[in-house]
């Protein structure tokens, strides 16, 4: 699904760097990004990946938490958050996001798990952004959905891409 996303994403950038493209400038006080709240029994790991992978953060259990600024990925393609109940990157929920100028497109990823065995299905997670529009909606798959239609589950899932203002934040809470 990255891959794919990555593609459609290049392509894109490809299409509209041919166009006269405006300077962003990045709002005061907000600019937009991302906290993760782990309200889960157990510790949650978190590695940002562009072309590189960060450190890897820990969320404590019990309301452990970590924000990311919208960051640029070097390579042109998008950004993944990927999480774990594991310090080893095993069964993997991910927040992936993609800047294109005054756009953040996002979604939440299963494809890397464990759906019916994960942490992540048992506890359940939702998507809180800032401004909630038709185009920027909130995402929750509740406790137990091994299903849930609001997150990749497939490679061509592209119904869970949404697009939201650039200077939007999220609160994407484990243990909904």
């Amino acid at each position: 699904m990255m891959f794919t996303k990555a593609l459609v994403a290049a392509t894109l950038a490809t299409l509209t760097a041919a166009l006269p493209q405006p300077t962003v400038v990045r709002r005061q006080g907000g600019g937009g990004g991302v906290t993760i709240v782990n309200n889960m029994e157990s510790d949650v790991y978190a590695w940002s990946v562009t072309d590189r992978v960060s450190n890897m953060q820990t969320l404590p259990a019990g309301g452990g938490s970590y924000t990311e600024s919208w960051q640029a990925n070097p390579n042109g393609g998008g950004v993944s958050i990927k999480l774990s109940t594991s310090p080893d990157q095993t069964d993997v929920l991910q927040f992936e996001y993609t800047e294109s100028g005054e756009t953040i497109y996002w979604d939440m990823s299963c494809i890397d798990m464990d759906r019916a065995a994960s942490t992540f299905t048992k506890h359940g997670f939702d998507v809180s952004p800032s401004q909630v529009t038709d185009n920027c909606p909130s995402v929750n798959c509740h406790a137990g959905d091994t299903s849930c239609a609001e997150a990749y589950l497939q490679p061509k899932d592209d119904h869970a891409t949404h697009g939201c203002p650039v200077d939007t934040s999220f609160t994407l809470t484990l243990g909904a």
